[in-house]
């Protein structure tokens, strides 16, 4: 790890004692914390695996306020976040969901990969996103009014953007929005000589790798190699896993389920860990 690095990451860890590790890719701290004081909804762009919910994570932490993480589907409705009411022993009685129990705590709420979720969410989403900061509970007659600790924030991976599953450009502009890219080499590889203690040697070898993969992905793959399957492979091959065959299960894989394709990327494994 370069001198910088380490000592960027001492320091944060000093800071945060057991936050989760996270290394800055620009300004994205800083933006964050800004939109929190501000009472901004935040959103966040980026391809799978390129560090977005472990960045959320990481600045709920930094903040100190309570998480609840919603991993966005095609049926996940707008009760499923706001709440329902439901029978039990004695008679019925209202659950909250995870938003409103956000709203109510003051926390973060943090919706990934919200594009997922049915379109009636959305319409739950826009008096949070709004100068009244409000979420209307019609089933309880409620309206409950948003501390100033809650966070809205959502993410969504634009390359899976289509007619269908997209975000409107009237609920895009209700937010304050970042865009993760996949890290630089340098920062790549001091993220995983952080999360894996592989040495560096091999962590250059893996980000030469999977850049090498990336540059593939408009020809062979709908996504290149993230940042997260280099930690897996990393993971693997610092544990005495044999190099080829963690990036094999690793990255080759988890990214194509065509054989000729495979067979194309395992070619670009034998050339970086062949020897």
């Amino acid at each position: 790890m370069t001198r910088n690095a380490e000592s960027k990451v001492s320091r944060l860890n000093a800071e945060l004692n057991d936050a989760p590790f996270y290394i800055p890719q620009r300004r994205e701290v800083e933006l964050f914390e800004y939109a929190y004081h501000h009472r901004l909804p935040v959103l966040i762009k980026g391809p799978t695996g390129c560090g977005k919910t472990r960045f959320i994570n990481y600045m709920a932490h930094r903040l100190g306020r309570t998480l609840h993480t919603v991993s966005c589907h095609d049926d996940l409705s707008a009760s499923d976040l706001v709440g329902r009411h439901l029978i039990g022993d004695g008679g019925t009685f209202w659950s909250d969901g995870p938003l409103t129990r956000a709203v109510r705590e003051g926390a973060i709420c943090y919706l990934d990969e919200v594009v997922e979720a049915r379109k009636d969410t959305t319409v739950v989403l826009h008096p949070l996103t709004d100068d009244r900061r409000i979420l209307p509970l019609e089933r309880t007659g409620e309206t409950l009014k948003a501390p100033d600790g809650f966070m809205l924030v959502v993410s969504y991976n634009p390359g899976y953007q289509n007619l269908l599953k997209g975000m409107k450009p009237s609920t895009r502009q209700r937010f304050v929005a970042v865009r993760f890219e996949f890290p630089d080499p340098q920062l790549e590889r001091d993220v995983l000589l952080g999360e894996t203690e592989i040495d560096a040697a091999t962590a250059e070898r893996l980000v030469g790798l999977a850049n090498a993969l990336r540059a593939l992905e408009d020809h062979d793959l709908e996504e290149g190699a993230s940042t997260r399957l280099l930690v897996y492979a990393a993971t693997l091959i610092h544990g005495g896993y044999g190099a080829v065959d963690a990036c094999r299960a690793a990255l080759v894989e988890p990214l194509t389920d065509d054989l000729e394709t495979a067979a194309a990327l395992m070619e670009v494994v034998y050339a970086t860990f062949g020897d």
